[in-house]
């Protein structure tokens, strides 16, 4: 099935949407407070109190929220060494890995009228702001949904091992 073709074969599209990661992927992060929560911890937010203060929202909403992101394994939860009354929220790698999702979602706002805030992420290194998130060939070359067909994993492979 083509990204890019104009008539769907509505068949193949339910078959592979029956093995589509993104409904578990959007059950587990797809809710506005759970992204919300993960933008604060990426912005080093820790602490219950802190996500509450930072995101105005009610306690119970935070705590399962919370709760469904750790045990997602999105952020770990490790008590506090300096309070034993608190507890730490951090992201663990599988959090991390959402980075160009969550800067892909905000440059996409950004770009399509939903806010224009007065800071912009950058380079830690030279202060630059960094480049749109796009869709990359394996050569670099920025791709387009035209571009784009999908393939099964064997035919990627065989391609792969082609190119090298």
């Amino acid at each position: 099935m083509s990204a890019s073709n104009g008539g769907a074969d509505i068949e193949a599209f339910r078959e592979a949407a029956l093995s589509c990661p993104i409904p578990a992927a959007v059950e587990l992060i797809g809710e506005k407070w759970a992204f919300l929560i993960v933008r604060g911890a990426f912005n080093g937010l820790h602490h219950f109190e802190e996500f509450q203060a930072g995101l105005g929202i009610a306690r119970n909403i935070l705590s399962d929220r919370l709760g469904r992101l750790v045990s997602g394994e999105i952020l770990g939860r490790a008590p506090d060494a300096s309070d034993r009354r608190k507890v730490i929220y951090s992201l663990t790698e599988k959090g991390e890995a959402l980075l160009p999702v969550m800067i892909a979602l905000r440059q996409w706002a950004e770009d399509w009228g939903h806010g224009e805030p007065g800071i912009v992420l950058a380079d830690r290194r030279d202060g630059l702001p960094v480049r749109q998130i796009c869709i990359q060939a394996q050569d670099g070359r920025e791709l387009r949904r035209a571009d784009l067909t999908w393939v099964s994993r064997a035919e990627a492979a065989r391609a792969t091992n082609k190119a090298a």
